[in-house]
């Protein structure tokens, strides 16, 4: 992959205008047709096949008015005075919301058939609307009844008040601040000292901004499509913003270091997109699938999430691997940092240069890690276990308007209702009931009542009434605690419990559905799905890492890391918003539960960035190490080395997150705080204090991977360490040949090969058939080789096997039916091998050989294989290669 990341890199580099025009133009184009055919956010929360969710789609086609979208005025009269004494003027108001065509039912408070609509205080009534909308309402399509509420409101006398709240008012739009883009200022100052130039500062801002623009044009475009909750864009916009800025930084660093050190700008482009390329192509891929895992919940709402913040992120490695290096392009030489003035002391010793090493705060960083490595495991692993404890109080809930900010039309109303008539009318329950079968419809909905009315919690039942074909009841009660309070979740399950009872006592079928269970059900579908999600996230990670770094410890230790860091965030986003502890930094009131799917994405987000700074952080150590130095100092000098760009990084999203915190929505609030401590914890302690204290008592076992293990895992070069070997090798062998080997093997089958190839070659390839058959499909790029290096075709073995196999042929007579039209039927590569010829016994046969020489000798060389040389017959061969056994190797 780095091969053609850094062909990809050269490519937009070199047409840079045509790349930075296309990302533009898909800007721009996606921009305004978001602007022209945008839908609405849907806030619904909905479960398939959930309990609640059935009973409440049932309702809405047996009892319409009553499963309909609700809303609700709420009319406070003066202090002193009784809402009865303005009868009238609502009366009057109630009329006109019957007038809307939006309205379907308009329940006055002093309806005989419903109860508990006025205050036992008498100050306060409340005017129930049922309303006829698919699709959730915006602001503007709720306007004529906010008018209605805004004219009822001044023909009462001053000091009245008239709200509208209930479920259609509760859309908390998303909305950007002042306060958010501070955060990408601190990232502007971060990059800007980290790359020493504003100009280069920039681009990563740049680049990031391009990718969430493009992501949110999407995005409103498909909300025609999809059922989009309103959370989805700002999580989008902070996930984006985050990782778009720290891909670009990897590869932009890269680039800066690289013309540093005298590259060409377009070579250093096109290294620096397939080195550090590859390890963004990486994060951004454990990122993407952590995220389409959220699917695991089958909670549609979370599926559509994770679907769009996977897709920003997508669009956020492509733009860092195409638009990025284009932008360098544009720049060109600007990109290459001032000469740094030369040091006094700069000498060509070992012991100056270790010197040097072990200045600045990032090598007494490492230095204090690994010199007291116990101690440093013991402090960090007692804080973070600490940290994580207070996660056993997590209370988790879906939004509602009490977490909606102080002022806002919802809470005010939110307010209201809990303060005249108590907290459960804020999240009021709907018990259905089949009472098809029943004499006596009326008296049986009536027993139900006066149950539920018994029941613990339940403050009142203010509605029971049937539908006009008297099949179905609906009962509505008020609990006495509020919608996120795990009292009420108590309820609902009390009166699930119910439905044997009253199927035995009253021969009727009982549900429980409405907001508020539905919210319930969700919040455990949730809960349920974590340990899957979890298995899912972790399973990942331990063969992930396992393949990129052939090690059994590194993935252990660092999945372990993951879980602390993934406990800290949940510990202080618990202690923040369900204790109240430094509420003020969130901007909070009062304590209140987090939302439901933050654990569940959490995990997948943070899963994704951990990895991201593991793989930076800890390939470059095995670099050092693999490079011959002990494992002490290839930590040491890998730290130092990667250090400085994995701290700006987890600087920068760290800034990004946690300033979506004071002004945040109420959701977005605790996703955002969870992730700034996640990334603070995971980046600061896990990997830059816990990762080099663990290896160092590793050791060299730290590197230790199982053969059997080995042979299973795939590769993966997120470093680059093949491009950068096709690099050095690029002009060797510096000849014509088509085929070069030196040395190349293959463990147990085939021993060392040397051989070298020209243009117009025939040569014979003789041996036992495990060697002959072994080194033909080596040199072919057929058979994964071990050891040693070649150039075939002008692809470099091992790392270029499948641009070998493109322009290489192999055939083997010994496995055809038809040798004649196993020849005619192979294309003249620039090598073509022929295994088995002792099956060419014809003249047709040995005409068709014969052909295919011809065809490619022009340009391209012919070996032809077989088990020894007197079997090479009359074939004219240049050459006789014997392909050594091991035996004879050894011997």
């Amino acid at each position: 992959m780095s091969a053609w990341l850094y062909a990809l890199g050269r490519w937009c580099y070199r047409r840079r205008k045509t790349v930075i025009g296309i990302w533009l133009a898909l800007l721009i184009g996606l921009g305004g047709a978001a602007v022209a055919f945008m839908g609405s956010f849907n806030n619904a929360f909905e479960i398939p096949a959930s309990r609640s969710q059935e009973a409440l789609d049932r309702l809405r086609m047996t009892f319409p008015e009553g499963a309909a979208l609700s809303a609700m005025a709420i009319v406070v009269a003066p202090d002193g005075q009784d809402i009865e004494e303005f009868r009238p003027e609502v009366e009057d108001a109630i009329a006109e919301f019957d007038d809307l065509d939006m309205v379907l039912a308009a329940t006055s408070p002093w309806n005989e058939y419903v109860s508990g609509l006025i205050s036992d205080s008498g100050e306060a009534a409340i005017v129930q609307l049922s309303l006829d909308f698919e699709e959730t309402p915006t602001m503007d399509d709720l306007a004529p009844l906010t008018q209605v509420a805004e004219d009822l409101e001044e023909r009462l006398p001053e000091g009245a008040q008239v709200s509208m709240g209930g479920e259609a008012y509760n859309i908390e739009l998303p909305a950007l601040t002042i306060i958010e883009a501070i955060g990408l200022v601190v990232a502007l100052i971060v990059l800007a000292v980290l790359l020493g130039s504003l100009v280069a500062a920039g681009l990563p801002l740049l680049t990031a901004i391009t990718g969430v623009g493009i992501a949110m044009a999407l995005m409103l475009l498909m909300t025609r499509l999809f059922d989009i909750n309103s959370t989805t864009p700002l999580l989008s916009v902070m996930l984006g913003l985050a990782v778009g800025i720290d891909y670009a930084l990897f590869i932009l660093s890269r680039h800066r270091d690289q013309l540093r050190d005298g590259l060409d700008p377009e070579e250093s482009a096109g290294r620096a997109v397939g080195t550090s390329g590859s390890a963004v192509v990486f994060a951004g891929l454990t990122v993407f699938i952590a995220l389409i895992g959220l699917g695991v919940a089958n909670i549609p709402f979370l599926t559509v999430m994770g679907l769009f913040a996977a897709i920003t992120v997508a669009l956020a490695v492509i733009i860092a691997l195409t638009f990025l290096p284009a932008l360098m392009g544009l720049l060109g030489e600007r990109m290459r940092p001032k000469p740094r003035k030369p040091r006094k002391a700069r000498a060509d010793s070992e012991d100056g240069a270790q010197k040097k090493e072990r200045k600045g705060i990032f090598a007494w960083w490492v230095g204090v890690t690994t010199t007291h490595p116990i101690i440093t495991i013991v402090v960090v692993v007692a804080a973070l276990v600490g940290l994580t404890i207070p996660t056993l109080g997590l209370q988790v809930a879906l939004p509602n308007a009490g977490q909606q900010h102080q002022g806002t039309p919802a809470r005010v109303a939110y307010d209201l209702l809990a303060e005249e008539f108590g907290p459960g009318m804020n999240g009021p329950i709907i018990v259905t009931a089949d009472i098809i079968g029943s004499t006596d419809p009326l008296g049986l909905l009536e027993s139900l009542k006066t149950d539920i009315e018994e029941m613990p919690g339940v403050a009142m039942v203010p509605v029971a009434v049937p539908n006009p074909n008297a099949d179905t009841g609906m009962i509505q009660l008020t609990p006495t605690t509020g919608p996120d309070d795990p009292a009420t979740a108590d309820l609902v399950r009390a009166l699930n419990d119910k439905h044997d009872e009253w199927v035995e006592k009253y021969g009727v079928s009982t549900n429980v559905t409405g907001s508020t269970p539905i919210q319930i059900d969700v919040s455990e579908r949730l809960t349920a799905a974590l340990l899957p999600f979890g298995l899912l996230v972790v399973g990942l990670s331990l063969v992930l890492l396992a393949a990129v770094f052939r090690s059994v410890w590194v993935p252990v230790k660092a999945t372990l890391g993951y879980l602390l860091s993934v406990g800290s965030a949940f510990g202080v986003t618990t202690l923040v918003f369900n204790y109240g502890w430094f509420k003020e930094i969130a901007n909070l009131e009062k304590p209140m539960p987090v939302i439901s799917f933050l654990p569940i994405l959490l995990m997948g987000i943070l899963f994704g960035l951990a990895m991201d700074y593991e793989v930076f952080l800890v390939s470059r150590i095995r670099e050092e190490y693999v490079h011959g130095k002990s494992p002490v100092e290839a930590i040491r000098t890998g730290f130092v080395a990667s250090g400085p760009v994995v701290a700006a990084a987890a600087i920068i999203m760290f800034s990004v997150f946690a300033f979506f915190v004071p002004e945040g929505m109420g959701a977005i609030k605790a996703i955002a705080l969870a992730l700034a401590v996640g990334v603070a914890v995971d980046a600061f302690l896990v990997r830059m204090t816990l990762v080099p204290a663990v290896m160092t008592l590793l050791g060299e076992r730290a590197w230790w991977l199982p053969r059997w293990l080995d042979k299973l895992l795939p590769t993966f070069d997120v470093e680059g360490e093949v491009l950068t070997r096709e690099v050095s090798l690029r002009d060797w062998p510096g000849d014509d040949s088509v085929v070069f080997a030196d040395g190349l093997e293959v463990e147990d089958v085939v021993a060392p090969i040397n051989l070298r190839l020209v243009p117009g070659n025939v040569v014979g390839l003789v041996g036992p058939i495990g060697a002959r058959t072994g080194t033909a499909l080596a040199l072919s790029g057929r058979l994964e080789t071990t050891g040693g290096k070649a150039r075939v075709a002008g692809a470099l073995l091992p790392e270029g096997a499948s641009r070998v196999r493109r322009r290489v042929s192999y055939v083997d007579l010994a496995t055809v039916d038809d040798p004649v039209a196993a020849l005619r039927a192979t294309q003249a590569g620039t090598v073509v091998f022929v295994d088995t010829i002792e099956r060419i016994d014809t003249d047709e046969a040995r005409e068709a050989l014969d052909d295919l020489i011809a065809r490619t000798t022009g340009s391209g060389a012919v070996v032809l294989c077989a088990v020894s040389e007197e079997h090479l017959g009359s074939f004219q061969v240049d050459g006789v290669y014997a392909a050594p056994t091991f035996e004879e190797s050894n011997a």
